[in-house]
């Protein structure tokens, strides 16, 4: 397939000033600043794709009407761009945002954007604003990549939208937990469920992250971090966090995780952890866990390890586990076991560069 979409480019009069971009990407929090530029194309239907364009960041101009207000028609991508010592930017597996992209807007019933024209979006923008990428050796610190997509036809009305805008905003970002590898406490939500069956859990889409909304508020009025999420037919089988997945460690050496059930969101980062436990001597295994499967096995050292991934917090480990009358202890000491901290080493040396890329992960934008 060859990409449709081309890009013109109008800069931004008034960029950042150089001095003060430089003072933003000396300490980036995550997602609070943006870029000098951002991207957007139009789909309609009966036209497709067109009117693509880099143009400076601002506000998107949308009728009230607009179908994503009503309806929650909407998809979205989460990535990075990483620079390299020799200047280099390179973004992480980049075609499994856009397939995952496609599935998700096929869930939706959104137009799909080619991975030609995702990764050739991708590229326009950050060849433009590739001055926001952090420099190598800065810790962990990237350009943070968010394309969306969303229905903005102006219709009051029950069915797939026939005009949709798709954007990319870039913020330059530090580590996602300022702690570092402080564990993070999760609360068991029992009330709540992210997803359900036949539902949009495995769509990378804003509602399911607003359904895990009300069970993190239970979780942080209990001293938590995050919650935790159960299947919402049986409420015996573990599932995600609201934005993360999570990995158990076993004593006989086994890479364990919640096998997908169509509820669960195929993360990027939980892949590439799979396709790495062969070369870390570790062997993967995908499969329905249960809860107490969780609560037992860190009390009887059948589980040595919890941790959880994505692409924004790449690997963290998981501490103490609670509901409400009970808690199951914490595997992970002051800042993650062993096998925790190698797995998310592996992946950022292999992101900035540091380790050889033996998988072909890494797709070079500027």
């Amino acid at each position: 397939m060859t990409a449709e979409l081309t890009f013109a480019t109008t800069r931004r009069e008034d960029p950042v000033p150089a001095a003060e971009r430089e003072m933003i990407l000396a300490n980036p929090a995550f997602g609070t600043t943006f870029t000098d530029h951002m991207l957007t194309a139009t789909w309609t239907k009966g036209e497709g794709w067109r009117d693509g364009q880099v143009r400076p960041f601002g506000p998107l101009q949308v009728s009230p009407a607009a179908a994503v207000l009503h309806y929650a028609q909407e998809v979205f991508e989460g990535m990075k761009a990483y620079r390299h010592a020799d200047g280099s930017v390179w973004t992480f597996r980049p075609e499994r945002n856009a397939a995952r992209m496609a599935r998700s807007c096929e869930r939706l019933a959104l137009p799909v954007l080619s991975e030609e024209d995702f990764i050739g979006a991708i590229r326009a923008l950050v060849e433009v604003d590739q001055a926001w990428v952090p420099d190598s050796g800065t810790g962990e610190s990237s350009l943070y990549l968010r394309p969306f997509m969303f229905a903005s036809e102006a219709f009051l009305g029950v069915r797939p939208a026939n005009e949709v805008t798709f954007s990319i905003i870039a913020s330059p970002a530090g580590a996602y937990f300022p702690g570092g590898m402080k564990p993070v406490n999760l609360w068991l939500s029992t009330d709540y469920a992210r997803a359900g069956a036949g539902g949009t859990g495995a769509a990378k889409c804003g509602g399911n992250y607003a359904s895990s909304l009300a069970g993190q508020l239970e979780g942080i009025a209990q001293g938590c971090d995050q919650a935790v999420f159960l299947d919402s037919s049986t409420h015996t089988y573990i599932e995600e966090l609201g934005g993360m997945n999570l990995f158990f460690v076993t004593k006989d050496g086994k890479l364990r995780t919640p096998a997908l059930t169509g509820s669960i969101l195929e993360g990027v980062t939980r892949a590439s952890i799979l396709d790495l436990a062969p070369d870390l001597g570790l062997e993967p295994e995908e499969a329905r866990i249960g809860i107490d499967e969780w609560k037992d096995g860190v009390v009887s050292g059948e589980i040595t390890e919890v941790f959880a991934c994505g692409t924004a917090a790449v690997v963290t480990p998981v501490g103490e586990l609670r509901w409400d009358g009970g808690s199951a202890p914490s595997t992970a000491g002051a800042e993650g076991g062993e096998v925790t901290r190698r797995i998310r080493q592996t992946l950022l040396d292999i992101q900035y560069g540091v380790a050889e890329d033996t998988h072909g992960w890494l797709t070079r934008l500027v």
